[in-house]
């Protein structure tokens, strides 16, 4: 097989290689990853690789695309006019035969293992925080993660750290603003062109502006809804779409969209109104896509966790909660930023702030069970309680 014959184009479709990686994904391995063909060095490990012949129409690329795999276990699929998608049962795997087409460097590729081993997750504003300690917990039981987050220096910086420690490529940086309908497409469609596709999304990204009604400013009320509230519907949209082409070629296969919520979701916030009543939107929401999705096995749960005190939201001399609060004259008495951390503290019944290993056991319980959805989970030490 030649490059010429395989006539690949500098620019190729995206929708379409995307499409094209899931479908691969459900009907091969856990790990699929797309070399343009722009991208190829080295023609003669071409030789090995399922030629697939290009159709304009989607639903006849789709057929040919399956038939073409019964009872075939290609390391790489060749798509006229496209690329090639480099096939593994691990991203190391997966990575060593791209390298083969690229004259790259190959990597230790040991067995899969963990809890979610070789789980694709993406979770958004994973630069630092409750985020960046969901993706670690992750990496260490075998699952690939996207760092997905406005701060893509952080995230790059913490990715290179996370991937050298749980394995090469395992963990990739996206710069993504959760609000922006584009840039929330372009981090999926990476994640499935790097990965193979999107088992479980976990919708972190959030923020704060506390205030009593006097001093909130609409420009900040607006400022909180759009990356709490409209960021989750438009995230759950574009990560629903390509889990739905999964579930088309493997209608058994369960996935995953959680939001982290918060204890404020579940009862008012004195002065932190913004805040509370996009979470508690949120909730509505996850019942509402629950509904939806379930036909396809994508369940959609929330996680409210207590307060990550501390965490850098609590914590940030300039923009922390703490110094929020203090200067809001939430705390009645409060005279430092020690003064509210300790106020806040004494309302856990179990004394401390919620951390992120508390946090992932809830969304391990979400992603593990097969009979339920459409929850919100505290994780409060007590603090919130089911009524």
């Amino acid at each position: 097989m030649s490059l010429e014959k395989m006539n690949f184009k500098a620019e190729f479709d995206t929708d379409k290689a995307v499409a094209l990686s899931l479908a691969i994904r459900m009907l091969t391995k856990p790990v699929v990853t797309f070399i343009p063909g722009k991208d190829i060095a080295n023609e003669s490990a071409l030789s090995s690789a399922l030629f697939i012949e290009a159709k304009e129409d989607l639903e006849e690329q789709f057929a040919v695309l399956e038939n073409a795999l019964k009872g075939a276990t290609p390391e790489l699929v060749a798509v006229e006019g496209l690329g090639v998608y480099a096939i593994g049962n691990t991203k190391a795997e997966a990575d060593n035969k791209k390298a083969t087409l690229t004259n790259g460097k190959t990597v230790d590729a040991p067995a899969p293992s963990g809890r979610v081993a070789e789980k694709i997750i993406i979770v958004t504003g994973s630069a630092q925080g409750f985020g960046l300690g969901i993706a670690e917990e992750l990496m260490k039981d075998g699952a690939n993660v996207v760092i997905a987050d406005l701060n893509v220096e952080l995230a790059k910086k913490n990715a290179d750290e996370l991937s050298a420690k749980y394995g090469a490529g395992k963990a990739f940086a996206v710069s993504v603003n959760v609000s922006d309908a584009d840039s929330v497409k372009a981090m999926i469609d990476q994640t499935v062109l790097t990965f193979g596709g999107l088992d479980a999304f976990i919708s972190n990204a959030g923020i704060v502006r506390a205030g009593s009604l006097d001093e909130m400013t609409l420009e900040n009320f607006d400022l909180v809804t759009k990356v709490n509230y409209n960021a989750y519907f438009i995230c759950a949209k574009y990560a629903s779409k390509v889990m739905k082409i999964q579930n088309r070629f493997n209608p058994e296969y369960f996935m995953d969209i959680i939001q982290i919520n918060s204890k404020s979701g579940l009862t008012g916030s004195n002065k932190n109104f913004a805040y509370a009543g996009s979470k508690f939107g949120g909730i509505g929401l996850t019942q509402s896509f629950a509904l939806e999705l379930v036909p396809f096995n994508i369940k959609v749960n929330s996680v409210c966790p207590g307060n990550f005190l501390d965490g850098p939201l609590w914590c940030d001399p300039e923009k922390g909660l703490f110094k929020q609060y203090l200067d809001a004259g939430k705390v009645p008495g409060a005279k430092t930023v020690a003064d509210v951390k300790k106020f806040y503290e004494a309302k856990v019944p179990m004394n401390r702030g919620c951390r992120p290993e508390d946090v992932m056991k809830a969304i391990y319980y979400c992603m593990e069970q097969m009979y339920e959805t459409g929850q919100a989970i505290p994780v409060t030490g007590g603090q919130n309680m089911l009524k």
